[in-house]
């Protein structure tokens, strides 16, 4: 991954399939052809600021000579934000794309769902409402004119409360610590990505935070590059536990990804083999006790946190090993690398 570049501006698993989703067909009729830039914007609240967002983005691709649509992803809302979509296909025709789900499924199947119906062979993904300054798509469009596959904002300063920034910091210090890359900023989602990209990588419950992660690992080339950070939606303070819980789980998932994906029996296998040696050492203890000294040990909770250890470490290696009969019996139909350019 190249080195994050300072490009401050100075002034500044739900399958998307058509039943589950309204999509507003007309204005693809009689398309003429592909567009530079696809802006996907997931719309979670009624208030989502869908025309500034139109405006900001729009009006900056326009200034540097880009073709662009706009596809916006109801998640389950309509509200305020549904009926201004609805001005903008009158004002702006095919360049307006509206989904709507009837239930949320979340923003990994909205990005699925939108980039099945894109015609860019580019993908700006935004939230719903301006949180970077638009004159930063020159410098990120910049880089993928100099060879970038993938670039991923680094909001710098930050403008949110001081203990969200410190949250957000710990998370991706976690994240660095794992895959060894330099990312400071997954949290945000203002990203501009080569179709091609999506086209090779699965995006699936929360991985849509870990993109650029995934897009790395995969062998693309990914570009951190600092972003004016204008404003910021969301909760500040403290998150409530089950917050806390679901990015634990989300780090254990990158990790696993990132490191045993097709070794699934060394990381099974740490695991099952720690916890088969303490409860071997525990259970050995208590059977010199019981030899050595005559010491009774029935009944003692010793012995069984000793066996339970024991037997699920057995298991949990178990599970490596079946882990492992699948990734060999499936070699042939696994790509864990990406050929950038071959000579002859």
């Amino acid at each position: 991954m190249n080195a994050p570049q300072d490009t401050t501006s100075d002034d500044s698993q739900v399958d998307p399939a058509p039943v589950l989703a309204t999509v507003h067909r007309s204005h693809r009729e009689g398309y003429a052809g592909p567009v530079d830039v696809s802006i996907v914007v997931p719309v979670q609240s009624p208030e989502a600021e869908v025309r500034d967002v139109t405006r900001a983005l729009g009006t900056q691709l326009d200034r540097l000579g880009k073709t662009w649509e706009i596809i916006f992803v109801f998640d389950g809302v309509e509200g305020m934000a549904w009926e201004a979509v609805q001005g903008l296909h009158a004002e702006r025709g095919q360049q307006i794309k509206t989904i709507l789900f009837k239930n949320p499924f979340g923003e990994s199947v909205c990005l699925s769902a939108a980039f099945e119906r894109a015609h860019g062979g580019l993908i700006l993904t935004s939230p719903q409402y301006v949180q970077v300054d638009p004159l930063e798509l020159e410098r990120m469009l910049q880089a993928i004119d100099e060879g970038a596959d993938f670039v991923t904002p680094w909001r710098h300063p930050r403008v949110d409360p001081v203990l969200n920034r410190l949250q957000s910091g710990f998370f991706n210090w976690v994240i660095r610590q794992i895959i060894r890359g330099e990312f400071h900023d997954l949290n945000c989602y203002f990203r501009l990505i080569r179709r091609e990209v999506l086209e090779e990588i699965s995006v699936y419950g929360d991985m849509y935070r870990f993109l650029p992660v995934m897009a790395f690992r995969q062998g693309f080339q990914v570009v951190e590059v600092r972003v004016r950070h204008l404003t910021e939606w969301g909760r500040a303070g403290f998150f409530g536990m089950g917050v806390y819980i679901r990015r634990f789980l989300d780090v254990l998932a990158v990790m696993f990804l990132a490191k045993f994906t097709l070794k699934p029996l060394r990381f099974f296998g740490t695991l099952g083999g720690l916890s088969a040696l303490i409860g071997g050492g525990i259970c050995t203890w208590l059977a010199g006790e019981k030899l050595l000294l005559d010491v009774s040990i029935s009944g003692r909770p010793m012995l069984v946190a000793g066996v339970l250890l024991l037997v699920l470490g057995v298991q949990i290696i178990g599970f490596g090993l079946v882990g492992e009969i699948i990734i060999f019996s499936q070699a042939r139909n696994l790509k864990e690398y990406r050929i950038e350019r071959i000579y002859e």
